[in-house]
């Protein structure tokens, strides 16, 4: 029989696991015990404090990332309970996962479309639509064709060209609201980067 007036811990979605307390949502630490708490559902974007938007700045992710993970470092919890020692490798684990995809234009991009429910797909080498195809095609065929370093670096001179122009569009897209061409951008920024990565192991094969 539950007493009157006594209300079992955790049974409400952000309750403190040490105290019962309320909890905000991605707040790591307890407002009124100060026990750390598990990092929960809360999205990258909420867990460093940021609004969901494509704009951000790279300096403004690190200090907070910085901020965030001097006090969740679980050597900072040695001498803690064993859950309190859990819980802050489990923060430090979101926390990094977190910083790693917000600070990656294409990561952060891809992980906005799928917070509002579209999937991008494609894995920089198999390409859906047709504009897409045959473009990432020439450019494929014209890094195959490079007979030397200067060569392949002029492939790769375009795409990081073509990229950053990508990554202006998607800010754009993503600030009108306009998820279609989002995504269609950031499968496009997906086949560059990849171009890019591959053309680093091509340079090794030519003179």
């Amino acid at each position: 029989m539950r007493l009157r007036g006594v209300l079992p811990r955790l049974t409400a979605p952000n309750a403190c696991w040490s105290c019962g307390a309320p909890v905000p949502t991605a707040e790591p630490f307890c407002p009124t015990c100060k026990s750390v708490q598990p990092p929960g559902q809360a999205d990258h974007f909420s867990r460093l404090g940021f609004a969901r938007t494509y704009d951000l700045d790279p300096k403004l992710i690190e200090r907070r990332y910085f901020e965030l993970q001097r006090k969740l470092h679980p050597d900072r919890f040695a001498t803690r309970t064993p859950k309190e020692r859990q819980l802050s490798q489990a923060q430090a684990t979101s926390l990094n996962e977190a910083y790693e995809t917000l600070m990656d234009p294409l990561r952060r991009a891809v992980y906005l479309l799928r917070l509002s429910g579209i999937e991008v797909g494609g894995d920089g080498k198999t390409v859906a639509d047709p504009a897409l195809l045959m473009e990432a095609m020439e450019m494929r065929e014209a890094l195959a064709e490079a007979r030397s370093s200067s060569e392949v670096d002029q492939v790769v001179a375009r795409a990081r060209s073509e990229a950053d122009a990508v990554r202006s569009t998607l800010s754009t897209h993503f600030s009108a609201g306009d998820l279609k061409s989002a995504r269609t951008d950031t499968l496009r920024l997906t086949y560059l980067d990849k171009l890019i990565e591959d053309a680093r192991a091509r340079r090794l094969n030519v003179a």
